[in-house]
């Protein structure tokens, strides 16, 4: 689409702050307002549109899709959305530690086991930790309050969150990063133990590192979307 204004504001209403373009508001692709619940979080989405060129590409709007989803997708069904995300609980990647070798089964406690801790604390909580790939289940309290905490959160966090716990694989991760229980980057470099590990074994050719590089692009950008809602 070619660009038809001339610069983004960021103005103050009742549902929040919305994002004009030359004096008319932008809408969602559900044709709702977009609206948000923080300056900082509008004047992060206002950029996204300033930055545009004589083309508009949403591929480089990526706050703007997260806000778009956050209004359409899942504030019309927030409570189903939000117990997909705590699903993750249920096989959590931070329980399931490699049999073999001790090397890889080190790197893996040393990365997970703080982070485990922290839910621990957090949420008052406890974890089954196995080696291997068989199902070890979740003692039902934990999964209920982690549950809990993810429901909690307003739209915009979850759409956020989504991301980083699909990304991750982990709900602790998910988290830690919305709660501040660790730095992202240590996250995301958890969240990568088994695929580094894979690399250092055999090699990594250029399009898993492409690959790679784009998936942790996307996770600090949803990083950065949910310390905004956060804020």
């Amino acid at each position: 689409m070619k660009r038809f204004y001339q610069d983004a504001a960021v103005v103050a209403g009742e549902g929040g702050f919305g994002i004009q373009l030359d004096g008319r508001p932008v809408r969602t692709p559900a044709r709702a307002l977009l609206a948000l619940p923080d300056a900082a979080l509008a004047e992060a989405v206002a950029r996204e549109w300033r930055a545009q060129g004589d083309a508009i590409d949403p591929r480089s709007m990526p706050f703007t899709g997260l806000a778009n989803a956050a209004i359409d997708q899942i504030a019309p069904h927030r409570e189903a959305f939000a117990a997909g995300i705590a699903r993750y609980a249920e096989t959590d990647l931070l329980c399931y530690r490699a049999e073999a070798p001790e090397a890889l089964v080190a790197r893996q406690a040393a990365a997970w086991d703080p982070l485990l801790d922290w839910a621990v604390a957090r949420y008052d909580v406890a974890f089954r930790v196995t080696r291997g790939l068989l199902p070890v289940a979740q003692p039902p309290e934990t999964l209920e309050r982690l549950a809990q905490a993810v429901e909690a959160f307003d739209p915009f966090t979850l759409a956020g969150l989504s991301t980083l716990v699909t990304l991750s694989g982990s709900l602790v991760c998910g988290l830690a990063v919305v709660e501040g229980g660790h730095e992202p980057a240590a996250i995301w470099a958890a969240a990568e133990i088994d695929e580094v590990w894979q690399a250092e074994q055999w090699g990594e050719d250029a399009e898993a590192a492409a690959r790679g590089a784009l998936r942790r692009e996307e996770f600090s950008t949803n990083c950065a979307f949910c310390a905004l809602t956060r804020a």
